[in-house]
């Protein structure tokens, strides 16, 4: 049978507690998940893509380790669907929070589908204690100095608030 490679696309301008446990429980429904770090540079990112994809590997690796899989860290900046095709992945992994997501994560569905019929999306819900986490939110309480820790990793915690240091 074929290794089942999926991709977990975003800009994780920071990686959040969120994107972490998107990670972890979909590590646990593949042979091979490739998080994909997308320069978006229309977000006006925080972090550069390097320090994202760095950033990232660092806060992933135990992930892998436990998992037992091959979980890759890759930029990119063409259209998803190519990058899916690039990687051999056959899903696209996103996480929902609330409602809110739904619509866009829908269209956007729609439209991948009509590119590449053969790449399904899958939709993971994040967790209760996850769902109002937000890599902007993190953003805007890390400019004003406040606590972010219980939002994203530590290491994550430390880079974003040295990004605001006065």
């Amino acid at each position: 049978m074929a290794e089942l490679i999926a991709l977990y696309p975003g800009t994780f301008d920071p990686i959040t507690n969120g994107h972490i446990d998107i990670i972890t429980r979909a590590a646990k429904l593949v042979d091979r998940l490739v998080v994909g770090v997308a320069v978006n540079i229309g977000k006006g990112p925080l972090f550069s893509l390097e320090e994202r994809v760095a950033l990232v590997e660092a806060e992933i690796r135990p992930i892998a380790d436990k998992a037992g899989i091959s979980l890759d860290v890759r930029p990119f900046s063409s259209l998803l669907i190519s990058f899916a095709r690039e990687v051999g992945a056959k899903m696209i992994v996103r996480g929902l929070r609330a409602v809110s997501d739904f619509d866009y994560e829908f269209q956007m569905t729609g439209m991948n589908y009509r590119l590449d019929p053969e790449i399904e999306t899958v939709f993971l819900m994040a967790s209760e204690h996850h769902q109002f986490i937000s890599s902007r939110f993190v953003k805007d309480i890390a400019s004003f100095g406040g606590d972010i820790s219980s939002f994203v990793p530590k290491l994550t915690c430390e880079k974003t608030m040295a990004k605001f240091e006065r």
